[in-house]
């Protein structure tokens, strides 16, 4: 959107109802764009976290809004928004995941080595040793724990809204998440001390 008052443009994302707003009246081409320019980055990192690869992550995220294009008009409000595309997103990566694990015919525990050293492979990852290892911690975790604790940790979001998401119970969620932070914060504390 541009800025009436200036010659400079400026780049505004429309909220949640505005986009709402839109599809409800027949504009669900803008709705659409509306999504992707105020989900794209934020998506994109809850993809790559699970997927440890910038080039998987990005292909990923076309997926995902392709299918939220598909789903979009199936959209009645029961959720807010904001979950709705999370759980779309949270869904193709844990089916691609799957996909990934059965096509190499490989165990759990394979798969998240393989992840890990995606995560030491990454040109693209530019933290420090530190970061590096609490993303192989992560990686490390079951998978309910893993997106929990991505969810809370990373995206700040409250249990309500990964609850949405989940379709967990808040209280389990609490529990996965206790746990998972327990397990990550014992392993960089093990590295430290090492």
């Amino acid at each position: 959107m541009f800025n009436p008052k200036g010659d400079l443009s400026v780049l505004v994302q429309m909220t949640d109802n505005e986009i709402i707003q839109l599809f409800s009246s027949g504009r669900q081409e803008e709705a659409f764009n509306g999504i992707v320019d105020a989900y794209t980055e934020r998506l994109y990192w809850h993809i790559r976290r699970f997927l440890c690869c910038h080039e998987d992550a990005d292909d990923l995220l076309q997926d995902v809004f392709i299918k939220i294009w598909a789903a979009l008009p199936t959209f009645r409000g029961d959720s807010r928004l904001y979950t709705w595309l999370y759980r779309i997103a949270t869904n193709e990566v844990l089916n691609y995941l799957r996909k990934q694990r059965f096509k190499s015919l490989i165990s759990l525990e394979s798969v998240s080595a393989a992840l890990e050293q995606r995560i030491d492979d990454d040109t693209y990852f530019n933290g420090d040793k530190l970061q590096r290892e609490l993303h192989k911690a992560i990686q490390r975790l079951p998978e309910k724990q893993r997106i929990v604790f991505s969810l809370r940790y990373f995206d700040e979001m409250k249990y309500e809204d990964i609850a949405e998401i989940t379709g967990t119970s808040t209280g389990a969620l609490k529990a996965s998440y206790h746990h998972a932070y327990t397990k990550v914060k014992d392993d960089l504390q093990k590295l430290i001390e090492s």
